[in-house]
């Protein structure tokens, strides 16, 4: 078995304090705290059915979805990456202008989730669509960044350093390989065509967001 985990970018360092990465990662981490606290009803209410939603119920649930998470290694995952690649993302943007972009891309990729499954009563939830959003972002602002990671192959572990464009170019094929055959069934599991929505989303607004003011420091 092996993994990457991204963990920083190595190529350079936000030169505002990421308030609004630090504050999306503590919501999601008080949302799964209220998820464990009030077990299967909580999940049921908040998360978004696809079914319910076409059906024109629950609207809320396509915003608070994207906060929630179905299991420590779910919200564990997509905040290490929230965090590797968001403050600088934040930085690139504005406080205001990422918050507004971070929610746009969780929009767009459940959006596409709909699309591809409006019939389903599987519950929707986790933050892999807003964050795949970011990724796509930094993907076009810094593509020549390093990203240090654990790399681990069996035993072997091993901090790296990997160019952000392959290692999201990468991430991406993945998504786009698995999207067709995963997103329609039935029975839960991961979500690819949100994370292709929402990565594409990123990659094509993330000028769009950016403050030129910022960049130029």
């Amino acid at each position: 078995m092996g993994g990457l985990i991204p963990l920083t970018d190595a190529s350079r360092r936000p030169t505002h304090f990421p308030i609004v990465t630090i504050s999306i990662v503590l919501t999601n981490v008080f949302v799964f705290a209220l998820e464990l606290r009030g077990g299967d009803a909580f999940v049921v209410k908040w998360s978004a059915i696809p079914a319910n939603i076409i059906a024109g119920h629950h609207w809320i649930t396509i915003l608070t979805a994207m906060f929630m998470h179905g299991s420590w290694a779910h919200i564990l995952g997509n905040m290490v990456y929230l965090w590797a690649f968001g403050p600088v993302i934040e930085d690139a943007m504005n406080p205001l202008r990422y918050l507004v972009f971070y929610i746009g891309g969780g929009f767009a990729a459940m959006l596409a989730q709909l699309a591809v499954s409006p019939t389903s009563t599987v519950p929707n939830l986790g933050a892999s669509g807003a964050i795949a959003a970011v990724m796509g972002a930094f993907l076009v602002t810094y593509p020549r960044d390093r990203i240090r990671s654990v790399l681990i192959i069996f035993l072997f572990v091993r901090v790296t350093f990997i160019p952000a464009a392959l290692l999201i170019g990468f991430w991406f094929l993945i998504q786009v390989f698995n999207a067709g055959s995963v997103a329609p069934v039935q029975t839960g599991g991961v979500a690819y065509v949100a994370h292709v929505a929402g990565a594409g989303f990123g990659a094509v607004t993330a000028r769009l967001f950016e403050d030129s003011r910022r960049l130029a420091i």
